[in-house]
């Protein structure tokens, strides 16, 4: 039998290097969540304890690396964000590709430091970490087409979070009610003082003309962010929830499938559901005290069908400007997709409990407001 998790084990001799105490009681509530509804399989047990691990020896070496330091503010941001499944990764990736953006790369998330001050260092950082992505995509095949990820690509800064403990993936990975229902009214603020830490961090190798960065849940803290980054500006991206959510819910499915022996989709379902009913009302909410010049809303079936119209009236609605050789990369990226594009994952809301009617009725603040 697989030993339950302990929080002290967690810990261990970080005890007084993490900074303020804003992550003990979410790491409480996860475990003890993790442990009452989960039977990990002895892979699921490794991974979830290494990844709680991992990210707080990330969030020690942080704190250690910021004492004594006094920096300036991070670049000004945008933030892509909106329902998991509706494009945001692809719309990401495309804006990515504009020098004048800065986005974090999957290694600088994962493992930052020590700072590297070499291209070989940098190269043997990306090697080990495509190592690690190369074995989760034997253990979750499908992840290749679901989240294509490389250690050098653009990566989305929602796994910043988990450094304060406070972040969706861990919904994915396992069943935890009670920790979701704790990260639906926590507090965010201590979230984004250590986001902008590490951003700052990242800035001793360079400052951008601005940051890049993306996260779905982002659309819940929107007040949270301002009061960070009060020049924050956002791109949310909109998708029919009758798609987005049961391809949330199959993604978290396969994700599970890999960590544990009792995975049950209709619970998958309902959790989700609950949860972007509630972030998507906070959103909404919040969006309304936005002037239009913070924010622009678009269409998934919009973008899809014309990517680079889409992108140009983003960049009329912020006030930037896009260049011809920015133009070209993103021409040149679209026609790389049509080959992911062939691969498809097979889902549907059947296979989770969901049906039409339940969509409508949660998220019936979110459908009037896009017009679904």
């Amino acid at each position: 039998m697989l030993r339950e998790i302990k929080v002290k084990d967690m810990i261990g001799n970080l005890e007084g290097r993490l900074g303020d105490d804003d992550y003990s009681e979410p790491l409480e509530i996860l475990i003890n969540s993790a442990n009452n509804h989960n039977k990990f399989n002895l892979y699921g047990a490794f991974a979830f304890k290494n990844q709680l691990k991992d990210r707080l020896k990330m969030r020690s070496r942080l704190n250690d690396f910021m004492q004594n330091k006094v920096l300036p503010s991070p670049a000004d941001p945008i933030f892509v964000t909106g329902l998991p499944r509706s494009g945001t990764t692809f719309l990401f990736n495309l804006l990515a590709l504009d020098k004048n953006h800065r986005s974090p790369k999957y290694w600088e998330i994962m493992s930052p430091l020590p700072l590297v001050k070499t291209d070989f260092d940098i190269k043997k950082r990306q090697w080990k970490i495509n190592a690690e992505l190369k074995f989760a995509r034997t253990i979750i095949p499908k992840l290749r087409y679901m989240h294509h990820i490389r250690a050098q690509t653009p990566e989305e800064c929602e796994l910043l979070a988990t450094i304060n403990v406070r972040s969706f993936v861990y919904m994915c990975m396992a069943n935890v009610p009670e920790y979701v229902e704790y990260l639906k009214d926590c507090s965010f603020n201590s979230v984004f003082a250590w986001h902008k830490k590490f951003f700052q961090m990242l800035e001793l190798s360079g400052r951008p003309k601005r940051w890049l960065l993306k996260d779905p849940s982002h659309i819940g803290h929107i007040p949270e962010i301002l009061s960070t980054y009060p020049n924050a500006k956002f791109i949310n991206i909109h998708r029919d929830p009758m798609e987005s959510i049961a391809s949330f819910c199959s993604l978290a499915k396969n994700i599970r499938s890999a960590f544990s022996k009792n995975v049950n989709p209709k619970e998958i379902g309902d959790v989700i559901l609950d949860f972007w009913q509630h972030n998507l009302n906070k959103g909404i909410e919040a969006k309304k005290k936005l002037s239009e010049d913070q924010i622009v809303d678009i269409s998934y079936s919009d973008f899809i069908n014309d990517p680079l119209a889409t992108i140009k009236n983003i960049y009329i609605r912020l006030g930037l400007d896009i260049d011809i050789q920015t133009e070209n990369r993103m021409k040149k990226y679209l026609l790389g997709q049509n080959e992911i594009k062939k691969q498809k994952h097979i889902y549907s809301l059947e296979d989770f409990g969901l049906n039409e009617e339940k969509i409508n009725i949660h998220l019936e603040n979110y459908i009037m407001n896009n017009n679904f």
